[in-house]
């Protein structure tokens, strides 16, 4: 193994770590939110949508790409006097290290509370991203750990944006027989689809998830694994709720689905020096 420097460039105006491996597979991840932004598998194409309004600053969450969702789900909880989504995905992280093999590479990112997190949320925590690509495969790991006196509940998402060519033209695989609730209608139901298709606004959170999903787009495949994430919140804004974001394109909506592993039905709880770990991955079977 060798330690190496990533390069680093500018995105979205901010300071971005660009990690690749000898095969040619590299990920680029803002330091802001520990947002990855790009993932482009050896010899392949871009495989996550940013949106080409996305904007990223103090306080902004960047549209698009892999936010960090910690320590609540939406405004769900479990703490919900939390701002939405959590603290993680618009503080500043810190590039703590690296390495690349023969055929892979990964970097890790690591955010801890300070006083600013402190005086919303009065914890001790130390969250770690580790982000690895290879040949068609990319690979999440965040780490949770209590550094603290107190114990405290948390749910965590990785809210993966997926480039896709056209919406309706997407098939989604593995969600048969898994309960959901549709945010949108405010029902709660079974999912009877063998393979999920979509026409527009989708709002769903699925619960106890298969570890492995199959997204169709054409005759590109994508396989998408999870581990300590059990549930799947399916998100597309759909043409009206689009056409009302400030950072999306009107038709930004047609060329993007979020498919995130969750853990948002049963919060995790820990005590003082107890940890965490969830993952999500992706392989690109087929272009």
């Amino acid at each position: 193994m060798s330690e190496p420097t990533f390069p680093m460039t500018q995105v979205l105006g901010q300071p971005a770590v660009q990690i690749q491996s000898p095969d040619g597979a590299q990920a680029t991840v803002l330091l802001h939110g520990g947002h990855v932004v790009s993932w482009i598998p050896a010899g392949g194409q871009e495989q996550l949508y940013l949106s080409p309004r996305a904007v990223a600053g103090e306080g902004q969450a960047v549209r698009g790409g892999v936010p960090v969702i910690f320590p609540q789900f939406e405004q769900r909880g479990p703490d919900v006097s939390l701002p939405r989504h959590g603290l993680a995905r618009n503080r500043a992280w810190r590039l703590e290290g690296g390495h690349a093999g023969r055929d892979h590479a990964q970097a890790t990112f690591v955010l801890q509370d300070d006083e600013a997190t402190r005086a919303i949320w009065p914890h001790g925590f130390t969250l770690e991203l580790t982000v690895s690509v290879s040949g068609g495969r990319l690979d999440l790991e965040l780490f949770a750990e209590n550094t603290g006196t107190t114990t405290w509940p948390f749910a965590a998402a990785l809210h993966t944006y997926l480039a896709v060519s056209d919406l309706q033209q997407v098939r989604l695989q593995g969600l048969e027989g898994c309960r959901y609730v549709d945010s949108l209608l405010r029902t709660e139901t079974i999912e009877d689809h063998p393979e999920k298709r979509f026409h527009g606004e989708i709002d769903r959170i699925y619960e106890k998830v298969p570890a492995g999903l199959l997204l169709r787009d054409g005759p590109r495949r994508l396989a998408i694994e999870t581990e300590g994430l059990p549930d799947a919140v399916i998100w597309n804004p759909g043409p009206e709720k689009c056409a009302a974001l400030k950072d999306m394109p009107p038709d930004g909506w047609q060329h993007m689905l979020c498919v995130e592993g969750a853990r948002v039905f049963q919060p995790v709880t820990l005590g003082p020096q107890e940890n965490w770990t969830g993952r999500q991955s992706f392989t690109l079977l087929s272009a």
